[in-house]
């Protein structure tokens, strides 16, 4: 069964700026539980075959003009029809003042209604992106997540093998934590991955022989973040001398993490090897790859290799995160 989550009232009201216009009961105690927003057209007029209550419903100058135009009586028994199916709440955008039928179909069927400065537009591009994230699919897995050169690369592997080390010295170089031990991984639309500590550990590393220190106390601000896109995993294994590691690129490896591929690297880890130099290394060298240049193409394409005839092959990886 799928979790559900939901996001109460009161975090969207401050997060977009709404005004209150009425509320049934504390703006804490609404909670929304769809992604989804609803500009109603085909519902004032009465057609509701495949209308969702759960959905915030965003109301804009069209909306208010169509209303105003079916005289009185009409938009009356409009409002109070469209009220009456019980959305999760009702947005009025662009600063309009929600006329007395509205307010009383409101108190009436006990139904938030809140308004807005902003335009539809930009109340409703606000709202998806916030709903996006606070109700995305979830889970928490072991691992260490950082920003690199803008890219987000979740550090995984065994316990012990490094990770919050080679954090540590990534900070050190100008880069910013995003999560240790724990990363909240939410997948915020069809193709992203969006990474963030639980709130209770946030900010915080644990170092073998120091213990737990609070990066954002000792680096500063500038080398934390709150969230980061996840752009690449990278697997750190202690070095096996009868692996053969890849030293081309020419194959690419992924995994999947709640139903989405993120390219995958495995670092052999061995004592004089400068992780941080060649995490690093891995992050531009990924960027590249996403803007369509392979080293490994261009070296073997100067070599007289045909690059049309040289198929890499795509590996999936399952990773114990």
């Amino acid at each position: 069964m799928i979790e559900e989550y939901t996001i109460p009232l009161a975090k969207i009201i401050k997060e977009l700026g709404l005004r209150e216009v009425h509320l049934p009961k504390p703006a804490d105690e609404i909670l929304i539980r769809s992604r989804d927003v609803i500009r109603p057209g085909l519902e004032l007029y009465g057609f509701c075959d495949y209308f969702d209550p759960h959905r915030i419903t965003v109301l804009g100058r069209s909306e208010m003009a169509m209303l105003g135009s079916l005289g009185e009586e009409k938009k009356a028994a409009a409002i109070d029809r469209f009220f009456a199916l019980h959305p999760a709440t009702v947005i009025v955008a662009r600063d309009i003042d929600p006329c007395p039928f509205m307010r009383q179909a409101a108190d009436k069927y006990q139904i938030p209604l809140v308004s807005s400065k902003d335009s539809t537009s930009n109340v409703v591009a606000d709202l998806v992106s916030l709903l996006n994230v606070e109700l995305a699919p979830r889970i928490t897995r072991h691992g260490v997540l950082i920003e690199v050169y803008g890219e987000g690369i979740l550090l995984v592997g065994d316990s012990g093998v490094g990770k919050s080390e080679t954090a540590i010295e990534l900070i050190k170089r100008g880069h910013r934590l995003i999560a240790d031990d724990a990363v909240e991984i939410r997948r915020v639309s069809s193709k992203s991955l969006v990474g963030q500590a639980p709130e209770n550990i946030r900010h915080f590393i644990e170092l073998r022989g120091i213990g737990i220190i609070n990066a954002r106390r000792i680096f500063g601000m500038g080398a934390v973040k709150m969230s980061e896109k996840i752009d690449m995993c990278i697997n750190m294994e202690l070095w096996d001398a009868t692996k053969m590691y890849d030293r081309m690129g020419i194959d690419s490896e992924y995994t999947e993490i709640l139903g989405i591929r993120v390219p995958v690297m495995t670092i052999p880890v061995k004592p004089g090897r400068n992780l941080a130099v060649i995490i690093e290394v891995a992050a531009m060298n990924n960027r590249q790859k996403k803007m369509g240049y392979n080293a490994a193409q261009e070296l073997l394409s100067s070599m007289g290799v045909d690059i049309s005839e040289l198929q890499g092959e795509t590996i999936k990886k399952d990773l114990d995160i």
